[in-house]
């Protein structure tokens, strides 16, 4: 049985990522729409109708304005409208136990953001363990490929060979849009001090999260919360936990954001000493951050295998 999917919103960056997907996945059919009746609402509700899923790779408020149009149908929400709301399951497997079964059943599930699914992976098992209280004020700091910006960023780094553009840090009102999202599936009560930045390569993305041993519990140590991790995600299909402080992933000592690049795979990496521990994420924000999500989720709301269409990927 082949199942039919629409995506609102095809020509955006994630719109078209999801659709290269699912043109390789052999158990869903990608509804087309001609150019000129992408904005037609009549036309639009018809699609929506003949769908079983409606991906919105739209902008905030056009996602919700689209939503309206046929309230009764399924929904998958790229954007980062619904992802806090209540009505809306968050689409993030691995978030913890009950999580999968929740966004089979759902009918409105919201896709993660990049730079949150890196945050939460890393925290959430922490807080649920108890190494780190809820409370504790967390520093994020993280690179993303200029395609995490849209068409517009694409646009302008390739047009743009400046040196000043090989690394720049944004959203420095400390106002992310991403906060909420962070806060809400991390587990803490407060909003983390959050540094993205934008790197000269279009897409993959680090995400580092830092801990002094003031901030982990009962004299919790770095080998501790890799263990805490390492043990949350065992035989998880997509999040790997490499090996303690695992320089063989290094790069002459640099860590590179582009390895799973292509993929649904996303790295966690503990490094630390006496007083400190960092950890590490890696993952394409295109894929696990964005379309391979997509598709994970709509697997999992087809009630299709989580990895179908994706299980060709590399997983070293």
């Amino acid at each position: 049985m082949t199942h039919r999917v629409f995506i609102d919103g095809q020509a955006g960056t994630t719109g078209l990522e999801l659709a290269s997907r699912l043109e390789r996945h052999d158990r869903i059919e990608a509804l087309s729409i001609e150019e000129q009746e992408r904005k037609d609402p009549g036309r639009r509700r018809e699609r929506f109708a003949e769908a079983d899923v409606v991906v919105l790779c739209l902008p905030d408020d056009a996602a919700k304005e689209a939503v309206e149009l046929l309230p009764g149908a399924r929904f998958l929400d790229a954007s980062t409208a619904h992802r806090v709301a209540r009505d809306w399951v968050y689409g993030l497997p691995e978030l913890a136990a009950g999580q999968r079964q929740a966004i089979r059943e759902a009918d409105r599930v919201a896709n993660p953001g990049c730079y949150p699914t890196g945050v939460i992976l890393s925290v959430r098992p922490l807080v649920d363990a108890g190494l780190v209280d809820p409370g504790t004020a967390l520093h994020v700091h993280a690179v993303s490929g200029y395609s995490g910006g849209g068409k517009s960023l694409i646009a302008k780094y390739a047009g743009n060979d400046s040196p000043a553009w090989r690394h720049r840090s944004y959203s420095l009102d400390l106002n992310h849009k991403h906060l909420p999202e962070m806060r809400a599936y991390a587990g803490t009560v407060r909003p983390p001090l959050f540094v993205p930045s934008v790197g000269d390569y279009h897409s993959g993305m680090l995400v580092h999260v830092g801990l002094t041993g003031r901030e982990l519990e009962g004299g919790a140590t770095p080998v501790d919360v890799h263990r805490v991790l390492a043990d949350r995600y065992t035989g998880e299909p997509f999040v790997h936990v490499h090996n303690y402080h695992p320089d063989a992933v290094l790069e002459d000592g640099f860590l590179s954001p582009t390895a799973r690049n292509g993929t649904n795979h996303l790295d966690l990496m503990v490094f630390g000493n006496d007083e400190q521990v960092l950890i590490a994420s890696r993952f394409d924000n295109l894929g696990k951050g964005a379309a391979g999500a997509a598709v994970q989720n709509l697997n999992l709301m087809l009630g299709l295998p989580e990895t179908r269409g994706l299980v060709a990927e590399v997983t070293a």
